[in-house]
């Protein structure tokens, strides 16, 4: 396991309940955020792949 994830989890188990469930809710909501700014680079990716398969295409002129 990772040294933060480690540390995370011996924090959310010493942490008072509602402090523990604060944290998690962030650490979710990071995640996401995280999850969603790779999803837009793969996007881009994807995006970026098409149009040079699209001029891969082309009869040449």
């Amino acid at each position: 396991m990772d040294v933060l994830a480690e540390r995370l989890d011996a924090k959310l188990r010493a942490w008072s309940p509602e402090v523990a469930e604060i944290v998690r809710q962030q650490v979710i909501e990071i995640i996401e955020i995280a999850d969603q700014q790779l999803s837009d680079i793969m996007q881009s990716r994807l995006v970026e792949q098409e149009v040079l398969d699209f001029l891969d295409e082309l009869p040449n002129q």
